[in-house]
C-alpha cells in the first residue's frame, strides 16, 4: 500500500479534522466520536432538515455536500463502511430545525438498517423523519428489479434538488416528494479501470488486469456487467449512453442534466475526451442539456474510472436543480 497517511486506523479521523481546519466557513464537528459534519452556522430555524450519511472514501460524497442549499448534516463511517446508528441520530438532531427532517442516502443494506435504528432513537426527541433512498446504479439490478439498485452520482442531484426544495420554506412533505422524484428521474453507470485501496486492508480491494476494464462495477467494486480488454475512449461512452438511454429513453424536447463523474484518479482531461460523445448524444437524441457536470462528484478512493449519471428534468426540478448552493466542492449562483 502506498498511501500519505499516519495510522490507517485515523486516517477517517484525520481526514475530518483537516476538512474542517481548511474550510471552517462551510463546515463544524459535531457527536461524541467526531463523526457528524455539520454546516458552520446552522440554517434558519422552521427549515426541514436534510440528512445523510454512509462511508468515507467517497469525497465530496458525503461529507462535502453539507451546505447552503444542500445537506444540514452527514454521518460519516470508516472508509466504505456505514456510520453507526448512533452517529446517524446524532446527524438527524443536528439537522433538525423544527419542522421534520429527511434522510436522503443511497442504497445500501448498513446505511438502510443502521437510519432505520436512528429513526427509533430519534422518537424520543419528537423528531418527524421521513426517508427517500437513491437507488440510480442501472448495472446493479434490471429496472424490474429498480429496488435492489446502489445509490451512486444520483445522490448529487437528490441532494441539491431536495436542498433547494428545503430552503424555500417548503414542508416536509414537499421536500421528501422532490428528494423522490429526483431520485426517480435518475440513472448513473460506471466504468472501472482500476481498484482502490482501503487504508485499513492494506491492499487493493479486486485485481484487475493492466489492460482490462469493466463496465458497470459499483463504486466499491461489486461486479459490473462485463469484463474485457480496455475499449477506446468513444467506445466506452457509446455503451455507456446506450445503457442509460435503454433504461430511461429521452427525445425531442426533454432537458436532462448530465454527470460525467472522474471515480477518483481519472483525469479531468480524460473526462473531457468523453463528454464530447455524451453531448453528442444527447443533442442527437433531440434533447437538452442544463448544467453539465464534468468533474470529481462521487469518487471511490484512488479508483481509476468514471461514471455517468443523467437525469431528466421537468420544470420543477430545473428550477431547483439551477438555484443557488454552496459548500466547499460545489457553487451555484
Amino acid at each position: 500500500m502506498k498511501k500519505i497517511l499516519n495510522n490507517p486506523t485515523d486516517y477517517v479521523d484525520e481526514m475530518l479534522a483537516g476538512l474542517i481546519a481548511a474550510h471552517p466557513e462551510y463546515y463544524a464537528l459535531q457527536g461524541e466520536t467526531g463523526r457528524v459534519v455539520t454546516r458552520a452556522k446552522a440554517g434558519r430555524a422552521g427549515k426541514v432538515g436534510i440528512v445523510t450519511g454512509g462511508g468515507s472514501g467517497h469525497l465530496p460524497v458525503f461529507t462535502g455536500y453539507v451546505g447552503t442549499g444542500l445537506l444540514d448534516a452527514c454521518a460519516i463511517g470508516d472508509v466504505f463502511a456505514s456510520p453507526s446508528a448512533e452517529q446517524m441520530a446524532e446527524a438527524i438532531r443536528a439537522a433538525s430545525q423544527g419542522a421534520g427532517v429527511l434522510r436522503l442516502y443511497g442504497n445500501y443494506g448498513g446505511d438502510i438498517m443502521n437510519f432505520d435504528m436512528a429513526g427509533d432513537l430519534v422518537e424520543f426527541d419528537d423528531i418527524t423523519c421521513t426517508t427517500v433512498v437513491l437507488a440510480d446504479d442501472i448495472a446493479s439490478a434490471p429496472l424490474a428489479e429498480r429496488e435492489k439498485r446502489r445509490g451512486v452520482g444520483g445522490m448529487v442531484y437528490a441532494f441539491k434538488i431536495a436542498g433547494a426544495c428545503a430552503e424555500t420554506g417548503a414542508d416536509l412533505a414537499t421536500v421528501t416528494a422532490v428528494a423522490q422524484k429526483a431520485a426517480d428521474a435518475s440513472r448513473s453507470i460506471g466504468a472501472a479501470l482500476s481498484s482502490c485501496t482501503v487504508p485499513q486492508a492494506g491492499k487493493p480491494t479486486f485485481h484487475i488486469g493492466e489492460d482490462e476494464m469493466e463496465m458497470g462495477m459499483g463504486i466499491h467494486g461489486e461486479p459490473g456487467v462485463w469484463r474485457d480488454k480496455l475499449r477506446p475512449a468513444d467506445a466506452i461512452a457509446a455503451e455507456m449512453m446506450d445503457r442509460l438511454f435503454a433504461d430511461m429513453p429521452i427525445g425531442p424536447g426533454d432537458r436532462v442534466s448530465i454527470m460525467v463523474n472522474s471515480l477518483g484518479a481519472t483525469p479531468p482531461e480524460e473526462l473531457y475526451i468523453l463528454y464530447r460523445v455524451v453531448k453528442a448524444r444527447i443533442e442527437g437524441a433531440g434533447a437538452s442539456i442544463v448544467m453539465p457536470l464534468v468533474g470529481r462528484y462521487a469518487t471511490s478512493m484512488e479508483m481509476a474510472g468514471v461514471s455517468f449519471t443523467m437525469i431528466k428534468l421537468d420544470a420543477e426540478l430545473e428550477s431547483l436543480l439551477t438555484a443557488p448552493c454552496d459548500c466547499a466542492f460545489w457553487r451555484v449562483g
